[in-house]
Formats: C-alpha cells, sequence, structure tokens
C-alpha cells in the first residue's frame, strides 16, 4: 500500500480533531487503512474498510501486538463508487463516518490522546481530498 496522507501534530490529538477522506475505490482488494500513530510508534487507532466481506475493522498496535478487533457489518461503501469517510475523536472515543452514516464507535484504549502526533493515510485507491481539522464551537486556534 502506497502511503498517500500523512500529517503531524507536536502538540497531539484533542477532542474535536476530524480527519476527512474522500476518494474512489478502484479495485476490489482491501487496500485502504487510516492510523492514528503515538510518538513512540504505537498505532492507538486502526480503521480499515474490508470489501471482501463488507466490514470495518477498527483496532489498536501497542507494544508490539494488535488488540482485540472491534467489527461493523454497517458498510455503506460500494466497489467503484466514490466514498467519504470521516474519524472523529471526542474525549472518550473514535467515531467512524462513512457517506454519512455512523460506522464505528470505538473506545480510546491508548488513554493519552496528546501522544497521538500523526496520522497516516495508506491507500493504493484513488484519493480525491484529504483534510485533517479541529472541529470545535470554542473560540481559538484549531491548528498543530
Amino acid at each position: 500500500m502506497a502511503l498517500q496522507f500523512e500529517a503531524f501534530c507536536a502538540g497531539g490529538l484533542a477532542p474535536g480533531w476530524s480527519l476527512m477522506v474522500q476518494g474512489q475505490t478502484d479495485s476490489g482488494e482491501d487496500k485502504f487503512e487510516i492510523n492514528f500513530l503515538t510518538d513512540t510508534g504505537d498505532i492507538a487507532f486502526h480503521v480499515k474498510p474490508r470489501f471482501s466481506s463488507a466490514t470495518m475493522v477498527g483496532n489498536t498496535f501497542q507494544g508490539g501486538h494488535w488488540g482485540q478487533e472491534e467489527v461493523s457489518s454497517v458498510f455503506p461503501l460500494a466497489l467503484g463508487e466514490p466514498f467519504e469517510m470521516e474519524v472523529t475523536t471526542d474525549a472518550e472515543n473514535f467515531h467512524v463516518y462513512a457517506q454519512e452514516h455512523k460506522i464505528l464507535q470505538f473506545p480510546h484504549r491508548h488513554r493519552q490522546l496528546a501522544a497521538i502526533t500523526r496520522v497516516q493515510v495508506l491507500s493504493d485507491h484513488r484519493l480525491v481530498q484529504v483534510e485533517l481539522a479541529k472541529r470545535s464551537l470554542s473560540w481559538g486556534d484549531g491548528s498543530c
């Protein structure tokens, strides 16, 4: 899989951050994933659509081991069609949306959100747009 997008945030992740990915599924292969990584290289949140089984999978990779997968069978994505996925975070969970449907709510297993300093999108599908932004109703600067 090719690295399509990578962003670094020295201040780390916080509630209110959102990652929006728009693209086109070009093949029948499960070659798309989003990873939120810590400063130590652990994957605090990994989300991957599996077109072959029409499921969305969330997990963590900490201390050299994968955790227990959480699987959602709500899967509004279709091969050969444009797609839009969004991952948001609050104080307790990551929330995954696809085509404006809530797909997965994944509890934070890595409790220190500020240690999550990098976001990657790996894909062999064609990505049209990727946006990482702080979405908040409060005043202030949302930049990293």
